[in-house]
């Protein structure tokens, strides 16, 4: 076994594996290694597709194969020419020629957060994506065999089976318990913010440390304060999450990183440009990689994070949906006043989000639009395409195509089912992290999005996981022996709006002067970049909503990464080449 940075090379009688990340358990990526590398292996068998953030290079005797867990996390890519796939990277700039772009690539990136995950499309020709839970298997000169997507076995329909909110919370905790336990590496850093997502990941950290005899690990416990502006409010509840996970485990070390002069798009073109693929969430970027850097200065060789227990550990607003194709309306328009009235909304924005909107989304949109326009964001939401982003180039590059396909990944046939599946992506973009990995040494890990985790909830009937003004009911019940009460308590967290105000107020004239002299080609064939900064003036008087500033934001860091695209070098690892006997 060999182990060198982020990747382990194990190699058995079956053959040699390269794992990227870990496969069952952080704490032993030798073993988990060596268990993906014999399980795959067997011929004629499809093994279940193991827990783990991985994504993997299997040689065998007689075949070559490419993996990723379903989840998604760690990006593989491979170059495929006449049906033959000449290299393998993690990472996609090392593959592809500054000269031979994908043109719908954009407009699957355009349409929203989610495309690039569960997208074979990259931004080079002939360059192509390992999907989550895919193996792609080859010959040993690398000629292309099949593509196969495994997927684990999910509850598709609640089930009576924990239908009351003490069972249900039983089953998350235990899940969620196993989830954070894979997870844990030797110098374990854990985020936390105060909410009950982050604080309930740490504290099951915590228990698990001190349950261990030896001092098996460390924990490190990453913050970042502020002592101005609207997210002040939250350092009370940061106190009280660091005082009560610290009691469970005195020798945690708690970093605080004071974030006060930190504003969205600092240092944009940098965090924008240097990105493997154009990534919308770059603008958040200088937040995350002030705490990052200093988890990474403690050796810290994993990160939880309480990212998607907004999705999935709440109650399913699509549920509604699910009532009503069904015919009950009755009891859908019970349920949606309840959920109306427990949110702060109206009656019809909840059935049009969650009942209307899914059947229909693109003429949900349309309509919006009409209804919401005057300015360059108005009603402009996930699918519609906006105002800047050029007709003639929209028609010849598929963007109608990509809004449908896009449509039908985030809503489905069964939109409630849907909703999990999109959460994985949505709620936990991890590009950035994985350009700073190789030199951090860590990855993030993100429990609530475990298989397990997502499985639980999914199988719950809404009957026991919705709790008319008690946000994340289950998961408060499941937590109530450790959480304080003033954070189990607590339904709202303050966003991080102010950043973002702050950043544009700050840099708004940068980013429009980034447009406006920007000078590769394909930025004034796909944008009107007057329309763009327009748009840009817009959200700094705080027009539009999160939706549009979502496509802002995903414009900009296009024109960022088009602007350093043939700059770059390949920083994240050379790309291996495929051949016989490699």
């Amino acid at each position: 076994m060999a182990r060198q940075g982020l990747v382990t090379t194990v190699s058995s009688r079956a053959g040699t594996a390269a794992v990227v990340g870990w496969v069952g358990s952080a704490r032993d990526r030798a073993a988990g290694a060596r268990g993906l590398l014999d399980d795959s292996g067997r011929q004629g068998v499809a093994p279940p597709v193991p827990a783990g953030d991985y994504a993997a290079v299997l040689v065998y005797r007689d075949r070559i194969l490419l993996t990723r867990d379903e989840q998604a996390r760690i990006p593989l890519f491979f170059r495929e020419s006449g049906g033959r796939v000449s290299a393998v990277s993690t990472s996609v700039r090392c593959l592809g020629s500054v000269t031979e772009l994908e043109p719908r690539y954009f407009c699957r990136y355009l349409i929203g957060n989610m495309a690039q995950p569960h997208s074979d499309l990259t931004p080079f020709t002939g360059v192509h994506r390992v999907l989550g839970g895919e193996v792609v298997e080859l010959s040993l000169t690398g000629q292309m065999r099949s593509r196969t997507l495994r997927r684990a076995r999910r509850a598709t329909e609640p089930t009576a089976h924990g239908s009351c909110l003490d069972e249900a919370a039983q089953e998350l905790r235990l899940a969620l318990e196993n989830a954070v336990g894979r997870r844990m590496g030797t110098t374990t850093a854990c985020h936390v913010s105060g909410g009950t997502d982050s604080t309930s990941v740490a504290l099951l950290a915590a228990r698990l440390l001190a349950a261990e005899r030896g001092g098996a690990g460390d924990l490190v416990l990453l913050a970042g304060r502020f002592s101005r502006g609207e997210l002040a409010a939250e350092r009370p509840y940061l106190d009280v999450a660091m005082e009560e996970i610290r009691r469970h485990t005195p020798a945690a070390r708690p970093v605080i990183v004071d974030a006060d002069d930190v504003a969205d798009f600092d240092d944009f073109q940098h965090h924008a440009g240097d990105a493997d693929e154009p990534h919308a969430h770059a603008f958040r970027a200088p937040f995350w990689a002030r705490l990052h850097a200093a988890a990474a200065e403690l050796g810290c060789d994993t990160l939880l994070t309480g990212c998607g227990a907004d999705p999935i550990a709440d109650a399913n607003p699509f549920h509604l949906h699910r009532l009503a194709r069904t015919g009950q309306l009755r009891q859908m328009t019970e349920q949606a006043r309840a959920w109306a009235a427990g949110s702060e909304r109206g009656l019809r924005d909840i059935v049009r989000a969650y009942v209307v909107q899914p059947a229909v989304p693109l003429a949900a949109e349309r309509i919006t639009a009409l209804l919401r326009g005057g300015t360059v964001l108005g009603g402009l939401g996930t699918f519609n395409r906006p105002g800047w982003l050029r007709s003639g180039f929209a028609r010849a590059h598929g963007y109608r195509d990509a809004g449908i396909a896009e449509s039908r990944f985030v809503f489905g046939r069964k939109p409630e089912q849907s909703f999990y599946d999109a959460a994985n992506y949505v709620a936990a973009p991890d590009l950035l992290s994985w350009q700073r990995a190789r030199r951090d040494g860590f990855f993030l890990s993100h429990p609530f999005l475990d298989p397990e985790v997502v499985a639980t909830m999914s199988r719950l009937p809404a009957a026991a996981t919705f709790q008319p003004g008690r946000p994340k009911a289950v998961l408060r019940e499941a937590m109530a022996d450790l959480l304080p009460a003033p954070i189990r308590g607590r339904a709202v967290k303050v966003p991080f709006n102010d950043l973002y105000a702050r950043g544009l107020r700050t840099h708004g004239d940068e980013l429009i002067a980034l447009c406006r002299s920007a000078r590769h080609p394909l930025i004034a064939e796909m944008f009107d970049v007057e329309t763009l900064c327009r748009a840009v003036r817009e959200a700094q008087l705080g027009l539009g909503d999160s939706y549009s500033w979502d496509r802002v934001n995903s414009s900009l860091a296009l024109v960022a990464w088009l602007e350093r695209l043939d700059r770059r070098s390949c920083a994240l690892g050379a790309a291996v080449p495929v051949t016989a006997g490699s």
